[in-house]
Formats: C-alpha cells, structure tokens, sequence
C-alpha cells in the first residue's frame, strides 16, 4: 500500500474509533432515566455508570501509552478496539446495576487502549505541516460522536429501550477491526526494547482509585482521607518515576517543557468544568421541564454541532495563529456558557438553552483541537504515545473530576435519594452550584492556556 493510501486508512480507524466513545458516552447520558428506572438506582449510584468508565480508562491510559511506545501502537489499538466492541455487545446484556458497571469498566480499560494509541498513529503517518488539519478532522469525529449521541440515543431508548445503545456500537467497531487489521500497514515503536514500569503503573492507578473513591465520598472524613492519600500516591508515583531508568511516564516532560506542562493543565482544566454538563442538562431536560429523551438530544445536539463544524476550522487556524491565542479565547467563550447555564431554572426557555449551548459550543470548538495540537507539537517522536496518552489521562481525570463535583453537589443537597418532582428544587441547586464551580475552573483555564510558551519560535 502506498504512504496516501496507507495515510487515508489512518485517518478512517482514528478518527472512527474516535466517534465511538463521545457517541457512547453521549447516548448513555440520555438514557440514564431510563437505566435508573430499570435498575432502580438513586442519583448517586446512576452516577457511577459514567463515572466508573472514566475512571478504569484513566488509570489505565497512561502505562496504555507506554505499552504501545514500547511494542506498537497499531497492536495496542487493535486489542483495544476489539476488547471495545465485545465489552460493547455484553453490555446489552447486563441484568443488574453491579454488572452493567464491571461492563463499563471493561470498556474503560479497552477504551484507554484506543485512546492511548489513536492520536498517536495519526501523528506518526502525517506530515508536521498537515498535523493541525488531521487533528480538527479527529476533533470533529468526537463532536459528531456527541452530536448524533442525544438525538440516536433518544430515538433508540424509546423505540427499543437503553440496551440497543450498546449494540449500535457494534458494528462501526467491527468496521475500524477490519480496517485496521487489514489495511493499515506498519508499525510504530518508537521505544522498542526499553522496559515497561510495573511499579509506577500501579502507583498511578492506586492514586487514582484512590482520588476518584475520595471525591465520590465528600463531604465525609472518610472521603477526605482517601483523597489525601491519592494526592500522596501521586507525589509517590512522581518521585518513583524521577529515579527510574524506564519511566512509564517522564516528569521532565512536566519539569522542562513548559508548552507541554500548560497545555496539559489547560486541557484538565477545560474538561473538569465542561464533562458534567451533558449529563446534568440530559436530567434537567428530562426531569425538570418533562422532555422526552428524543427532544432532550435535539435540544442537546445543538452543542456539538457547532463543535463539529468549527473544530477543523479551530485545527487550520492553529497551524497558522499560534495555538495559545486561539485556544484561550475558546476557554473564555466556554465560561460565557457555563454561567448562562448556571442561570437555568423551572421556567427557562427552550430558546435560552439552545443560545447557551451553541455560546459553549463555540467554545469547546476553539479549544480542544487548538491545544491538541500544541501538545504533540510540543515533544520528540519517541513520546507520541505517552503524550497521547497523558492528554488523553487529562481529559479523562477532568472528566471524573467533573463527575465528582456533581456527586458532591448531589450528596449535599439531595442526598442519596431518585429524582422526583418534590426535590427538582434541590436538584436545580445542585446544577446551579456545579455550574458556577465549573466557570470558575473554566476561568482559570484561560491563564493556564496563555501561559505557555510559542509553538512557532
């Protein structure tokens, strides 16, 4: 196969397994109500069908990414897509809470295989001068991902019911399968021969556990001692990592590369305040005003349109405007959005919302390809997958973070009851007071995304 035929198989398997998981995550959203009323959850437990994938994917993207450097990134990509489709396919079939939950974790962990290598493959077969365009290209796959998220998964939950998401994931994952097994050839490996850091791997993954089990435990003494027990596991993890010969993950990446360190806080930032909203909005779309599931994704769809229209824009812009500039005023345009959401009550307009979502779609637009691409500008071709990975570990703690700000607002002022009429009062004060939290991370995203140094000297 030739390099353009080669480079086009690339970009179908990225950019399609990068559909899945936002289209996944997006359509499960929307089916909450529905899964909670099946399984009989409160608003705690409901909250671990999207938490828990976000967290097995976080603890395992990393030393993912440090597999793949060291013994092909096309391997790992491969099992993990595979592990994806046929976690997907049991998942339709879970028959309790607990075990639609160990479903999830499984396709976090198949889902940090795919996350951990697909960027990095893409960045390995593309020249430098076309890295922006393919990035907003991949960038837009997830925006799709999430738009067609609301509005199919609203239309599959009531015509066949929650479990059909899953299956619909089936056969685009068996499309990247075939592609990716027969027709994208080569393999990348940068750190071929070097050893793998079982030790920091699970120091990482403890803290993390750690961390998430913490924050999902606040305002409890207990909750507080598990989350300074991860933050110690982090600075243990940290300084393991400083004296190893291997690292799973190289500080120095952190410690000497200023535009690496900012753009990676900027990305954590940017996904703390954001990754709550879908699923905050999907409650108050259905509980609070009474949508049905359907016209709750229309009304939601609007926001990743606008995301999916403008991030290839966003990634052409940045191979042209340095990526901080066009960043930043994306972050700034996401905290329009969440205080407009912050706003929201019983009686807010359909209109309203739909403005709001389309203000913090331009936001996420101009950010998320634009810092992308100042990551992997940003390091040596033997840390693609690592980087990769560490962006990916960013977006996903942001993610569980995000959640867990929620949990928290849940656990003090509803407490761990379902959602009913007779509290929605109480659950508009706990969107209120997540949404005002999440402006305030969003805030102090801009500065951390202008205080990184030039891609282009």
């Amino acid at each position: 196969m030739n390099e353009p035929d080669n480079r086009r198989s690339a970009l179908l398997v990225t950019t399609l397994s990068s559909f899945l998981n936002p289209f996944m995550g997006s359509s499960i959203n929307i089916a909450l109500p529905a899964i909670g009323k099946e399984f009989a959850m409160n608003a705690f437990v409901l909250s671990w069908v999207a938490a828990s994938f976000l967290l097995a994917s976080a603890m395992f993207l990393v030393p993912c990414g440090r597999i793949a450097d060291i013994f092909g990134r096309k391997k790992i990509f491969i099992y993990g897509i595979v592990c994806y489709t046929a976690s997907s396919f049991l998942a339709a079939f879970s028959f309790s809470a607990a075990t639609l939950i160990f479903m999830r974790v499984i396709q976090g962990i198949s889902g940090a295989m795919v996350f951990s290598t697909a960027l990095a493959i893409l960045i390995s077969v593309f020249p430098v001068e076309e890295r922006g365009k393919v990035i907003g290209i991949n960038t837009a796959s997830v925006y799709i991902g999430l738009s067609l998220g609301p509005p199919l998964g609203g239309f599959l939950t009531e015509q066949f019911g929650w479990r059909s998401i899953f299956l619909a994931n089936v056969p685009p994952g068996l499309i990247v399968i075939y592609v990716a097994f027969f027709m994208l050839k080569g393999e990348w490996a940068e750190a071929r021969g070097e050893k793998f850091d079982l030790i920091g791997s699970v120091l990482y993954s403890v803290a993390l556990i750690a961390l998430m089990a913490g924050v999902s435990l606040l305002p409890s003494i207990n909750g507080l001692w598990l989350i300074a027990l991860g933050v110690l596991g982090i600075g243990a993890f940290a300084g393991w990592e400083m004296k190893v010969e291997d690292p799973v993950f190289d500080v120095n990446l952190f410690r000497k590369n200023t535009l690496f360190a900012f753009s990676n806080l900027a990305a954590l930032l940017n996904h703390s305040a954001t990754f709550a909203v879908t699923f905050l909005l999907s409650l108050y779309l259905q509980y609070v005003k009474g949508f049905s599931p359907w016209y709750a994704g229309a009304i939601l769809v609007s926001q990743p349109i606008v995301m999916a229209i403008f991030s290839p824009l966003s990634g052409r812009l940045s191979d042209r405007i340095e990526p901080r500039i066009v960043a930043s005023a994306g972050m700034a345009l996401t905290v329009v959005g969440l205080v407009l959401f912050s706003l929201f009550d019983m009686d807010t307009s359909v209109s309203f919302i739909l403005a709001s979502l389309v203000v913090s779609g331009f936001g996420f637009a101009f950010f998320s390809s634009p810092n992308t691409n100042a990551v992997m500008s940003s390091i040596e071709k033997k840390y693609y997958g690592v980087a990769s990975a560490t962006l990916g570990t960013m977006r996903l703690t942001g993610q569980i973070f995000s959640m867990g700000v929620v949990m928290v607002m849940f656990a003090i002022y509803m407490g761990k009851v379902q959602i009913a009429p007779e509290n929605h009062v109480l659950f508009l004060k706990s969107a209120e007071t997540a949404f005002e939290v999440f402006a305030l991370l969003c805030f102090g995203g801009i500065f951390a995304s202008l205080a990184r140094s030039r891609v282009r000297q």
